[in-house]
Parts: structure tokens; C-alpha cells; sequence
């Protein structure tokens, strides 16, 4: 057998070990350079993980994607668009209401508002303002509008009593809080996620809805 197809089926049995690799300990493995690892991947086909800046490598035979296209192993999420910026592209673009940065971090499992602030610049996907939040919708003005009307007529959820206790908790430890800030201030300390339309309504029915309004909040994210 040469030398190569034994490498390479050297690297196959690698991953029938351990699902997920990082490139430089998959070389020493291998005893090969980087540069000729990276080839004997290609040659068998991978995918990089869209999170962890694209450091952990899978065989492409191994992912068993969901409906969303996504596969995890452990925290490491491999996505079959690729990068984490085509997965936020497919993603939005598939959503029949669009989808919230709130929405996107907690099915992918990492921060991504950067990133969907410079898509947005480069008019690879829309944002629009709804209500107290803000909407990422397709590139195409067409699938936009229908995403738009469509969330629009969402009926609002409701909130579970324990995160309601949370949300007036923090309310009551900042009061100038957006509404915003008080759903980041849950996911971050909390690890519940809560949208922010949610907020509104338990303001409205417990009669602080004037009150959050007429407080002059903080800038978004700090």
C-alpha cells in the first residue's frame, strides 16, 4: 500500500477515535507537517467547526446534521455552511420571522453580534427594529418583507414564573435598564434566554410598562 493511502487511512482511524481534531496535534499524529495534513484532509473531506475561530476539524462522513444543519460534539458546533458567517446567513435566510442575535447565540451557542453587525453593514442580511428589538432578515427584499410580517403577527409568549421572578429581580437592582439590557442581564447571569417582546408583556401586566419606558436607559450591550 503507499505511503499516502496508508496515511491516510492512519487519519480516518485517528477520528474513528475521537470524533473532533485540532490541526497540530493531528500532525503529530501523523508525524506530517501542517501544510501536508491539510491535504490529506482534503483528500478524505472535513468540515471546520464554526465555532472556537475554526480550529476543530471533523471528517465529513462524521456530522449527523439536524434540520437546522448544525451538529455538536460537545461544545465544538460544525454547521454544513461552513463558517460561522454563511451559518448566520442560512439561518436568517431560512427563518420564516428572521431572527433575533439573542435567537441566533442561543442555537449556536456563541456570541455573535459582531458579526451580524458587519453582515448587516455589508448588505448580506437585513436589520430591522421591531418593537424593542432588532430583527436580522434575508438580503432579499422580497423574503424580508414576508419574515417581517410574519413575526409581526407572532402572538406573544408568554414568560415562565421563574424567569419572571428573575427579570423583576434585576429590574428592581437596575431600574434604568432597557429592556435590552435586562434580557442580555438574564442570559449572561442567569443562562436563560428570555426575547425581548416577553419583557414588554410582563411589564404591561404587572403595570411597570410606563415606568420601564420613561427611564432613560443605558446604551445597549454595556
Amino acid at each position: 500500500m503507499p505511503s499516502g493511502a496508508k496515511t491516510i487511512e492512519r487519519l480516518v482511524s485517528l477520528f474513528s477515535e475521537q470524533p473532533c481534531w485540532m490541526i497540530a496535534p493531528l500532525a503529530v499524529e501523523l508525524r506530517y507537517s501542517i501544510p501536508s495534513v491539510r491535504r490529506f484532509l482534503t483528500e478524505v473531506g472535513y468540515f471546520n467547526s464554526f465555532t472556537h475561530n475554526g480550529g476543530w476539524y471533523t471528517l465529513r462522513s462524521t456530522p449527523q446534521f439536524g434540520q437546522d444543519g448544525l451538529w455538536f460534539y460537545r461544545d465544538i458546533g460544525f454547521s454544513h455552511a461552513g463558517s460561522l458567517t454563511n451559518t448566520l446567513i442560512e439561518l436568517v435566510m431560512r427563518s420564516p420571522v428572521g431572527m433575533t442575535a439573542e435567537e441566533l447565540g442561543e442555537k449556536l451557542r456563541c456570541r455573535c453580534h459582531s458579526i451580524l453587525v458587519q453582515l448587516c453593514r455589508h448588505g448580506r442580511v437585513e436589520r430591522q427594529k421591531l418593537g424593542r428589538s432588532h430583527v436580522y432578515l434575508a438580503a432579499d427584499s422580497h423574503t424580508a418583507a414576508t419574515q417581517r410580517q410574519a413575526r409581526q403577527s407572532l402572538p406573544a409568549a408568554q414568560v415562565p414564573a421563574e424567569i419572571a421572578v428573575l427579570i423583576l429581580a434585576e429590574f428592581i437592582r437596575n431600574p434604568d435598564f432597557s429592556f435590552e439590557q435586562l434580557a442580555i442581564a438574564i442570559v449572561r447571569g442567569k443562562g436563560f434566554t428570555v426575547d425581548v417582546s416577553q419583557i414588554e408583556r410582563l411589564f404591561a401586566q404587572h403595570g411597570l410598562k410606563k415606568t420601564m419606558q420613561t427611564a432613560a436607559p443605558k446604551p445597549y450591550g454595556r
